[in-house]
């Protein structure tokens, strides 16, 4: 059963997250696939998402586990087959999920055809689809751009004696999108999968497609400029302003031509990554500014090492509210790429189980009060931990090649724990590609599901929740001034007015208020009305409406208005 087109469905979209890999393994060789995923699904239906956005199951060397393409158009036969994926598409639409799947189209494998003939020499008619240079004076890469994953972002290729580009790993080579063959066999590559149903595409590191033609070297950091958020203070690659490769002008202007195709597939949509970017949140607004650019674009600014406090968070709220006056703003409060949600705003033993739990409650509350739509990664509705691997049990090369620098990816890439007392969680039978953490097994799904005060069971209450909530629907967001720690924002208007209240610190906080509000009805909201005053327990929410007579009074201004 397809589902009928709505071209607007992803405005307020709840996306779930999978990391194939890690989800569910139905054959039993140890890796998650597309026919586990499909026997899951209804889970996620059960959860409340619109949406799920798979990670990559395209043919693939797995140099970095699918984000490396040696072929847009075939399945890795390790996650199944085409037949597989439109099985997928087929249950998914039948349960009201949309499906959301990755396009890496900054950069390929190296063992892309396309690369293969390439790099052969400098005639070829795939000699400009990538990214060369010649080598600078001394023999050395062109200039001082650095790859994320570490060291040079240039590799010396001794067929064509020129250098090519790689923001990622040497086996990661960039596409030149300034050629107009690159982008059509891109968007011919994306046009396959939409005609195979997908209702979108979720748009890897969307801000690299273009680089400074000049090849002009990165200026070093300024002592007394921030790093951007989410930035180790270790990582080297930051020790530059990434200009020449990150960001940049000519990018906006190639986003016409993926909207136009997308355009052509009425209810399609993308999702693009904003990442490494000085200020992820503008970046994030330039890229939806208009229909000749993207849908909607996540990014970093809530995933970040940032304080948790009132001040930050009205900071981008306030971005929000004046920078995507023309755009849509997607939220995440964690994916693939950074450690695990839980934790990451409390330090172990510092916080009783009881405010733990309130913490876990008002980080999802705050999500979906957010003004847009959001994604949630597999596992963080379980409050799984951040799982501690040795250097041995590593199979991310970015974590491998910066240990003791900065966390592996491999800690939130852990599989999904299904059933406590199965062997590996009921991830697979077979050996799994990563270790289940004896941690994770008391949290698995279905140790929660049956509990009315698990975590699992307040994510499933406060999606449904949402959905009953126009005002969580409308675009608008009011900032209250308040004083640490306390942020308050209304959102709509009229009788479906929401006060939206959030005690960002462990101690108790107070926050002083007229007759016209009172708590809503709401799944697990941790607050207390007096009489002139909201009482909030530490890491407290409340969503409140207006009192009849307020809301009354409201709508008649509304209307003389």
């Amino acid at each position: 059963m397809a589902l009928l087109p709505q071209s607007d469905w992803w405005h307020n979209a709840i996306i779930y997250q999978i990391y194939i890999r890690s989800f569910a393994d139905s054959d039993g060789d140890g890796v998650g696939d597309l026919r586990g995923l499909t026997q899951r699904l209804p889970y996620v239906r059960d959860l409340g998402a619109d949406a799920i956005w798979i990670c990559p199951f395209v043919r693939s060397p797995m140099r970095d586990f699918g984000y490396d393409v040696s072929d847009y158009c075939a399945v890795e036969p390790m996650f199944g087959t085409l037949e597989d994926f439109d099985a997928v598409v087929t249950k998914a639409h039948a349960l009201g999920l949309r499906v959301l799947m990755d396009q890496v189209w900054n950069h390929t494998s190296d063992q892309h055809p396309w690369f293969l003939e390439s790099r052969a020499d400098r005639d070829n008619p795939k000699a400009d689809w990538y990214v060369w240079a010649d080598p600078a004076p001394d023999g050395g890469p062109p200039n001082n751009w650095r790859a994320t994953f570490g060291g040079s972002a240039w590799s010396f290729d001794p067929a064509r004696r020129q250098y090519y580009l790689h923001n990622f790993l040497e086996q990661q080579p960039d596409l030149n999108w300034y050629n107009p063959d690159v982008r059509a066999a891109l968007l011919e590559a994306g046009r396959f999968w939409l005609e195979r149903g997908v209702d979108g595409f979720r748009l890897d590191v969307v801000n690299f497609y273009c680089h400074d033609r000049s090849l002009a070297d990165n200026p070093a950091r300024p002592p007394e400029r921030a790093r951007p958020a989410g930035a180790s203070v270790h990582d080297p690659y930051f020790e530059h302003i990434n200009a020449g490769t990150v960001s940049r002008d000519a990018t906006l202007q190639m986003l016409g031509h993926i909207r136009e195709l997308m355009d052509t597939y009425p209810g399609t949509m993308t999702l693009g990554e904003i990442s490494s970017a000085e200020d992820a949140l503008v970046t994030a607004s330039d890229y939806v500014a208009g229909n000749g650019r993207l849908h909607t674009a996540y990014n970093s600014a809530l995933v970040s090492d940032a304080p948790f406090t009132a001040s930050h968070l009205r900071g981008l709220i306030e971005t929000v509210r004046t920078r995507f006056v023309d755009g849509h703003c997607c939220w995440t409060l964690g994916t693939h790429d950074f450690p695990r949600l839980k934790g990451r705003w409390s330090r172990h033993g510092q916080h009783t189980p009881e405010l733990e739990q309130r913490l876990d409650q008002l980080l999802l509350s705050l999500l979906i009060a957010l003004p847009g739509s959001c994604c949630l990664y597999q596992g963080d509705e379980l409050g799984l931990p951040q799982a501690q691997l040795t250097l041995e049990q590593l199979r991310d090369p970015f974590g491998i090649a910066n240990w003791g620098v900065v966390q592996s990816r491999d800690g939130c890439r852990t599989p999904m724990p299904w059933q406590a007392d199965a062997p590996n969680g009921g991830f697979t039978l077979g050996t799994p590609w990563l270790p289940v953490p004896a941690e994770h097994l008391p949290l698995a799904v279905d140790r929660q599901w049956d509990d009315k005060d698990s975590l699992l069971n307040a994510y499933r209450e406060v999606i449904a929740w949402r959905r009953t909530q126009p005002a969580l629907g409308e675009r608008g967001v009011e900032l209250w001034e308040t004083s640490e720690p306390v942020l308050a924002f209304v959102r709509g208007h009229g009788h479906h007015a929401l006060l939206c209240v959030f005690n960002l610190s462990p101690a108790a906080a107070q926050l002083p208020l007229s007759h016209g509000w009172r708590i809503a009805e709401t799944a697990r909201a941790a607050a207390r009305r007096e009489e002139h005053t909201l009482e909030l327990p530490g890491f407290g929410w409340a969503f409140l409406e207006r009192a009849r007579a307020a809301a009354a009074a409201t709508d008649g201004a509304d209307a003389d208005a």
